[in-house]
């Protein structure tokens, strides 16, 4: 069923339905839930509505990750890939997929790039890594086929070689990392090339936010588009999910698949937030056969809107992600998540890369260390930073300026995207 134009009430009655088919089938086949249902003396029959779910306990990162092969519910000749968690948050977790969960995703990213006006004209260069068990990359090409496009799977190599790509395939959109965008356009403007006539139209934009909480476009969008008049559409996902939330061409917010997820926005308490308060992510996975999840703490930190959107679509979209609950720092007082320091660093066009340390003091609060590899003189340069850290965060963490060479040293060894930071 293809949901998101119904009423809401239609559909609430599908996803009803949709989640006692998910608890009967975890019942049967999930280790982890066949216990949990067990030891919180929980009778799955009488979950029937979106306000039962309360009574229902969370399932943490923690959790899927210790008990990994416990949420298995497939015999292992069924599974015919294995993609892991980036371990940004901690340690890998294994996602085992069967066909029929490959074929869902293809069918949620064919529905993101419809939502991004993909069409099967487009052609869409790919500038990330399919391979190492990354979900993402794969998932992204899988929704190409389906929608009929074409790929050029570039991955996430050099700026050159991609412009090489782009004048030898002439893609009309692409995939990336949006601070990679601005190492395309750097490149273009040392080379005398005009992006403007390149022919890209779109960007998907994955992993970094190009909007603020209000949805306002954020300065790493602002770079971008000083330069170059390409449409970004935000996305937001994870892998444990094995679903995105896209924006479409009126950016208010990634659209929610309700024949893919339930989605819950909760507080510490595990209460149900309103529209418009910020809270944890927390997923309950629709149509997964291999490893799904019931009331899953994402630890990524959205609010969600609630008003139908211009579109035509009626359920809910999701505001990108402020924070995750593990990373959130407490310094001089001061609440601080990361997209906010990166937000004031992408500020000052002479940042050409950065690091941020998070280390713990003698009296156990947080110590932030930024190290910063600069494109322009440091003498213009660190005035105009501590004034962007100032003004976005109201406090200046400690600045360290080092070579392009020494940042990427403290970066992990064979992460499969750079780390911006770093928990020490």
């Amino acid at each position: 069923m293809k949901s998101e134009t119904h009423s809401l009430s239609a559909i609430k009655i599908f996803q009803e339905e949709k989640l006692k088919e998910q608890l009967a089938y975890l019942q049967a086949n999930s280790l982890y839930y066949k216990k949990l249902f067990a030891e919180n003396k929980i009778e799955f029959e009488n979950i029937n509505t979106f306000e039962d779910l309360a009574q229902l306990p969370t399932t943490t990162k923690d959790d899927f990750s210790n008990h990994n092969y416990d949420f298995l519910c497939v015999p292992k000749n069924k599974i015919i890939d294995y993609s892991t968690t980036s371990g940004t948050t901690g340690s890998p977790v294994t996602i085992a997929l069967t066909e029929n969960d490959l074929q869902r995703l293809a069918y949620n990213e064919e529905q993101s790039f419809i939502s991004a006006n993909g069409k099967p004209t487009d052609v869409y260069q790919l500038m990330l890594t399919l391979d190492r068990q990354f979900m993402a990359g794969m998932a992204y090409y899988l929704g190409i086929r389906k929608l009929g496009a074409a790929a050029v799977r570039v991955g996430p190599i050099s700026p050159q070689m991609q412009w090489e790509n782009i004048h030898r395939f002439k893609p009309n959109a692409i995939v990336a990392v949006p601070s990679f965008i601005l190492k395309l356009i750097d490149y273009a403007e040392a080379n005398n090339i005009d992006v403007n006539k390149s022919g890209i139209e779109r960007a998907i934009c994955i992993g970094e936010p190009v909007r603020h909480a209000d949805l306002s476009a954020n300065t790493l969008a602002k770079r971008i588009q000083e330069k170059w008049n390409l449409k970004l559409f935000s996305t937001y996902a994870s892998t444990e999910m094995q679903t995105a939330f896209t924006e479409c061409e009126h950016g208010k917010g990634g659209h929610h698949n309700p024949e893919l997820l339930i989605v819950e926005i909760l507080d510490d308490e595990g209460k149900q937030l309103k529209s418009g308060e910020f809270g944890e992510v927390t997923i309950t996975s629709l149509g997964i056969e291999g490893m799904p999840l019931l009331r899953y703490r994402t630890g990524d930190v959205c609010c969600y809107f609630d008003e139908p959107c211009a579109c035509g679509r009626n359920t809910i979209r999701l505001s990108p992600v402020v924070g995750r609950k593990n990373q959130m720092i407490k310094y001089k007082g001061t609440t601080i998540f990361p997209p906010s320091i990166y937000d004031a660093l992408s500020a000052v066009a002479e940042v050409k890369d950065y690091v941020v340390e998070i280390t713990k003091n003698d009296l156990n609060t947080d110590e932030i260390q930024i190290h910063i590899a600069l494109a322009g003189s440091l003498d213009t340069a660190e005035q105009k930073i501590k004034t962007s850290l100032q003004s976005k965060l109201r406090v200046t963490p400690n600045l360290n300026f080092v070579s392009a060479q020494h940042l990427q040293s403290l970066r992990p060894v064979d992460a499969r995207k750079p780390a911006m930071i770093i928990f020490r």
